[in-house]
């Protein structure tokens, strides 16, 4: 039996400029302008342009993302990657906006894609969704095992319209996210500290970071539960920030 050969360690190219939105609705959600404190200490350390939106109504974070987009493709410098910060109370699937009204993740997602952002084509894309995906409250199990294999095939001629994307959700799907009224949210708390701290590749990272919310007991109303977040990923390469 021939022995197994190591991965060869392809990286994305960080030399270039690195972008960052965040779209948070802060209106009835205690809290989060701690997150938005660390988050905007995580990108300086990390040599992030960083801009910063509050209480987006449901139009206007489609409309933000699509200003971002098409600032970034109008710039000449090379950018190497770009963050997506979406913080709000939501479902699966949707955001709400100030407004109330509720905006389709996915078609947010889509701005940014290798189709429709010449600017970031074949670079990082990484969003982090801070919200609600559902009802269901996790008390936690005694013992569990997981176990996520992901295949994947690229040609060098052409690129698949979604690949080179992270998406880092709070919690899984079906599931509510928790917030503190004055620290913020366990989740980007973690995340900041995760990232300011530590050294490693970006899924490496946030393996620390569901270990250390794994670890974690919530306390909501009298009651133990338990949250962690779920990471989706099409990365073709080896993402590193520090």
């Amino acid at each position: 039996m021939s022995n197994p050969q190591p991965l060869e360690e392809e990286v994305y190219d960080m030399s270039g400029a690195r972008l960052a939105l965040t779209l948070c609705v802060t209106k009835a959600r205690k809290g989060s302008e701690a997150d938005l404190d660390a988050l905007e200490r995580m990108f300086q350390q990390l040599g992030f342009e960083s801009t910063m939106k509050r209480n987006p109504t449901a139009q206007q974070f489609q409309e933000e993302l699509e200003n971002f987009q098409q600032a970034m493709d109008a710039r000449d410098d090379f950018i190497s990657c770009a963050f997506v910060v979406l913080m709000a109370h939501g479902l699966e699937g949707r955001l709400k906006g100030e407004d109330e009204k509720m905006v389709e993740l996915e078609n947010l997602f889509e701005v940014l894609n290798n189709k429709n952002c010449r600017a970031l084509r074949a670079k990082p894309k990484v969003y982090i969704v801070q919200a609600c995906r559902g009802e269901h409250r996790d008390p936690g199990e005694t013992v569990s095992g997981d176990d996520i294999v992901m295949i994947a095939k690229d040609s060098p001629q052409t690129i698949p319209t979604y690949t080179d994307t992270l998406h880092i959700y709070s919690t899984v799907e079906g599931y509510i996210a928790y917030r503190h009224d004055k620290e913020g949210s366990c989740f980007i708390q973690t995340l900041v500290d995760v990232f300011t701290e530590r050294k490693g590749s970006i899924l490496e990272l946030l393996t620390e970071v569901t270990r250390r919310m794994a670890e974690a007991e919530l306390i909501q109303e009298g009651n133990a539960r338990k949250v962690n977040p779920e990471i989706q990923s099409t990365l073709r390469k080896r993402l590193y920030l520090q």
